[in-house]
């Protein structure tokens, strides 16, 4: 049982970890505190995309792949990040 306990605990604790690397912070002055906007006028509305669909954009911008106007200013947003981090965040937002 003592097993069982710490293995969750530490399963939590990378999880968070993992969600906690990616600053949504950031991505609200583009895209809304819940992701609602249009950012900039251009891009699709984050909150109505599916978590399949953010990761895929969030690791096509990493690798310069997808995009249109904002995929310069996007690739500089997410360079930094794993893709597993990428993955963590989508996880977080959409539907």
């Amino acid at each position: 049982m003592k097993k069982i306990v710490i293995a969750t605990i530490a399963a939590a604790a990378i999880s968070s970890v993992a969600m906690a690397a990616v600053n949504t912070h950031a991505c609200a002055g583009c895209h809304g505190a819940h992701f609602e906007k249009h950012a900039l006028g251009k891009s699709k509305i984050v909150a109505n995309m599916t978590h399949a669909e953010i990761a895929t954009a969030l690791k096509g911008y990493k690798a310069g792949t997808f995009g249109g106007p904002m995929k310069g200013i996007m690739k500089g947003q997410v360079a930094r990040y794993s893709d597993a981090d990428l993955d963590a965040v989508a996880q977080t937002i959409g539907k």
